[in-house]
């Protein structure tokens, strides 16, 4: 299993499958924002990180411009992973309240977390083909992940596409806050709202409720 998965991560690293986003992760990366105009952006797409064995899978949409297009690992080093890996900590399902940079120490605990798109999209808007084209990459990936028993899919883009990985239409499960879905015996999909600052800052989710989520998911 890690030995399918490391290949399939070395192609997805050498992905130049949909020009627009080549295009925008590289111009991400040469320009840089001020506060990091020192750092070595990656630029490329954005792998899963975590435990292959884990029981928990989390989808987010995709790589932060400055976030995970600059450090190389998915919900790491953007206000999202602030917010994010402060409740995972919480729920103890890893070892430390941050994710900054890709050899910062985190580890993750019975959990693995994958974009279901692995390049930067502008806007943080992916095109339908751009979503059909990645949707290749996460369908092999999550065959890989035997164990899991749980995807919590964060966003409405993230659980449409793993509802997607089931041949579920969208139309059968709403995407709602907590609502939690049975694939079959083995598998359920927890819908969440995406950590994202704008849904933070208007109180659409909030530590509580993501903490509570994350608890839902750690006990299965």
């Amino acid at each position: 299993m890690c030995k399918s998965l490391n290949s399939l991560n070395k192609r997805i690293i050498k992905c130049v499958k949909c020009r627009r986003l080549v295009n925008f992760r590289k111009s991400v990366a040469r320009t840089k924002t001020k506060r990091f105009m020192n750092d070595n952006y990656w630029g490329k797409p954005v792998i899963g990180f975590g435990d292959p064995n884990a029981n928990i899978i989390i989808v987010g949409l995709a790589p932060a411009a400055h976030g995970g297009n600059r450090t190389g690992r998915v919900f790491t080093g953007d206000k999202s992973a602030d917010f994010l890996f402060k409740c995972l900590y919480q729920a103890k399902l890893c070892n430390q309240p941050y994710s900054i940079h890709s050899n910062d120490g985190l580890i993750l605990k019975n959990v693995y977390m994958t974009p279901a798109l692995k390049c930067v999209p502008p806007q943080d808007k992916p095109n339908a083909e751009e979503l059909k084209t990645c949707f290749i990459y996460l369908s092999e990936e999550i065959s890989y992940l035997g164990n899991a028993k749980i995807i919590l899919a964060l966003g409405k883009i993230a659980f449409d596409s793993c509802l997607k990985l089931f041949n579920i239409k969208s139309s059968i499960y709403k995407f709602i806050h907590g609502a939690e879905y049975t694939i079959n015996k083995e598998l359920k999909i927890l819908a969440c709202y995406h950590p994202s600052p704008r849904n933070v800052n208007t109180g659409r989710i909030n530590e509580m409720k993501m903490i509570e989520v994350l608890k839902t998911v750690n006990k299965c």
